[in-house]
């Protein structure tokens, strides 16, 4: 089967328009012209693989949409595992600035906790490659493809003489989607989901009943950099909050019948009031959570318009543990407003659809972005003196639940400043105070406690997070 689809793209890929929709034997011969001479002349030999997998198909989906896309067997299995909710990796969280790596935490249990990596270290090369002559996205491509086989790192850390050598192989790591769950005031829960997977819609029932559960005065839903994922559990996260019987969503299709969802006859929803954070990056479920929330006015949207990825993507295994994901419809909120941003033309829209919506993505009802960085907080930003200053200060200090950050660490962080050459005038120092210290604190307390302490200090300075507390009332 995948052999037979392959030559059939392949055609398309070379740029042989089979001379009518259905006529496939035209274009299959038409290939294997293509092909076979190929084969025989061209100068470079010609890889099977190469041709189709990552030439052929990926060519035709692309006639699509830009979002049907065909999965080579290591992709595929990476698929899995997200449906899995595991993941391969270290069990490092880290700090990322162009050219440097450096470890905020080492999770308990994992290979990094295992071979001594601790906050503070600074990764200096992976597998022989120096980091400081790589940019931002060659650092992160680097980093993903580092989690897929043991790695050999080279680890400076801060008062060693010696840099350390560790060879670490990755694991299967559990990834809960619910990553951080607390009380952002008094009573007002705060819920931050990163994907859904297939148990997404029960961890955010336990962390909400772990915060109060009915008993909440209120609870934010963070959904911002939410690609998506399993519809189901988008479906049941969209359920905890909505009455027995409420239409959650409507999928349309070329090929599939209408569909609609609706919450549970059974279902014993949460009744205080609700506020969702979405951004450009939250896409796909997580939208659909967000639309079927705001149709039903059940919660204020606030932030940034989101992504518009309303297609419905059926997953096909194929052969040779290879798959593709497929747009088969389209995903409506519950009044009938698409989801989906306008699209390139494709056979795929509905009957009578003759273009894509105008608008699509989720608009916000309290539309608020993020602060931009001045010159001075783009500067201390990429030095990485916060987290470098971080490492020494926890070095020489404990640092508990209570910590604050006082004239005498300003002063001593200033000092550090300059002598890395950052020396802001008085008022711009004076302006920055505030925001200096909710850096300084943030990044103490990731190195001393953990990443989720120092979460909660930045989301509650969060333009945002604090925008969403205003619409509920709670400040």
């Amino acid at each position: 089967m995948l052999a037979l689809l392959g030559l059939a793209l392949l055609a398309t890929a070379a740029g042989q328009e089979p001379e009518s929709s259905g006529d496939v034997p035209t274009a299959l011969r038409r290939f294997t012209e293509v092909y076979a001479k190929v084969e025989a002349v061209a100068a470079d030999r010609v890889d099977p693989d190469q041709a189709i997998y990552r030439g052929a198909i990926p060519g035709m989906l692309r006639r699509l949409d830009p979002h049907s896309v065909f999965f080579d067997p290591e992709q595929f299995e990476q698929l899995k595992e997200l449906e899995r909710s595991t993941r391969k990796g270290f069990g490092t969280i880290v700090s990322v600035l162009p050219g440097r790596v450096i470890v905020l935490q080492a999770l308990p249990g994992t290979p990094s906790a295992r071979a001594g990596i601790a906050p503070g270290d600074e990764i200096l090369a992976i597998n022989d490659i120096s980091l400081d002559r790589l940019d931002m996205e060659q650092l992160i491509a680097l980093l993903g493809e580092s989690r897929q086989r043991p790695a050999r790192l080279e680890v400076r850390r801060p008062g060693a003489p010696n840099i350390l050598t560790l060879t670490l192989t990755p694991e299967e790591l559990q990834s809960p989607s619910v990553d951080r769950a607390f009380l952002i005031a008094p009573g007002v829960g705060y819920l931050r989901v990163t994907s859904f997977d297939a148990n997404t819609g029960r961890q955010v029932r336990e962390a909400v009943e772990k915060l109060g559960g009915s008993s909440l005065r209120a609870l934010i839903l963070d959904l911002r950099n939410n690609p998506g994922g399993v519809l189901p559990s988008a479906l049941e996260t969209a359920a905890l909050f909505l009455p027995p019987g409420t239409r959650l969503l409507t999928a349309r299709g070329r090929a599939v019948g209408p569909r609609e969802e609706k919450v549970p006859e059974d279902a014993r929803p949460y009744e205080f009031p609700l506020a969702v954070l979405i951004n450009g990056r939250t896409a796909s479920a997580a939208e659909i959570v967000a639309g079927a929330l705001q149709d039903h006015r059940r919660a204020v949207i606030v932030g940034e318009p989101s992504f518009g990825k309303g297609l419905v993507e059926t997953v096909y295994p194929l052969s040779d543990n290879t798959g593709l994901a497929l747009t088969t419809a389209y995903y409506y909120t519950p009044k009938g407003r698409s989801i989906q941003r306008p699209l390139p033309d494709s056979a795929l829209r509905p009957a009578g659809q003759s273009e894509a919506p105008a608008t699509g993505g989720i608009q916000p009802d309290r539309v608020v972005y993020p602060e931009p960085l001045t010159p001075f907080r783009t500067v201390v930003e990429a030095s990485g003196a916060f987290t470098s200053f971080a490492t020494e200060f926890t070095r020489r200090h404990t640092v508990t639940d209570s910590f604050e950050i006082t004239p005498a660490v300003l002063d001593e962080f200033q000092a550090y400043l300059a002598g890395r050459r950052i020396q802001p005038s008085v008022a711009e120092w004076t302006r920055e105070r505030e925001w200096i210290s909710m850096r300084l604190k943030t990044e103490i307390l990731n190195q001393a406690l953990g990443v989720d302490k120092g979460d909660q200090v930045e989301l509650a300075s969060d333009p945002v997070v604090r925008a969403a507390l205003r619409s509920l009332g709670e400040i």
